[in-house]
């Protein structure tokens, strides 16, 4: 039987790495473009260096959150690997808890203030003009998904019921 909350998390997972490979390929672009005004043309273009900053945030943000979707992020698993069972259930749920305890008041909470303090300022990107909230918004959407992706892990582990 198919665990619909896998399926949940499986559809994300899609949706989130295709975002990603368009936010590569937009960043391959305009660095092309990038070097071939400055080179080619000898006249360089003025946005394309302040957009790669954005579209790399964009890609960071959302890659780390697409990783910590895939529990492919960087761990230190000497100890997981020593355990099995129950020991090894209940320290895999810790830590995912400990990633919810980050991503939660760091992420959500902390990236949604600094979206709306730089929108109510409203600051704006130099050579683009476009709000920085828009640029910061990546910060809570990683985090958001950060959160799910850690709940749906726990309630997989749990489910599993490893005897002792």
């Amino acid at each position: 039987m198919i665990n619909p909350s896998h399926s949940v998390k499986n559809r994300i997972n899609h949706s989130v790495g295709y975002v990603l490979m368009v936010i590569m390929a937009l960043m391959v672009i305009n660095v092309t473009w990038q070097v071939l005004s400055r080179y080619i043309l000898m006249s360089p273009s003025s946005f394309t260096d302040e957009l790669a900053r954005f579209l790399l945030i964009w890609l960071g943000m959302l890659g780390a959150a697409y990783v910590a979707g895939h529990n492919e992020h960087l761990a230190i698993d000497i100890l997981p690997s020593k355990l099995s069972g129950k020991p090894k259930m209940r320290l895999m749920v810790f830590i995912h808890l400990i990633i919810i305890c980050f991503a939660v008041p760091v992420m959500i909470f902390g990236g949604c203030n600094l979206v709306y303090i730089t929108y109510m300022l409203g600051q704006k990107s130099t050579t683009l003009q476009i709000p920085l909230a828009y640029v910061y918004t990546v910060i809570p959407i990683s985090g958001i998904l950060i959160f799910a992706y850690q709940i749906a892990d726990i309630k997989l582990l749990l489910s599993r019921n490893p005897k002792s």
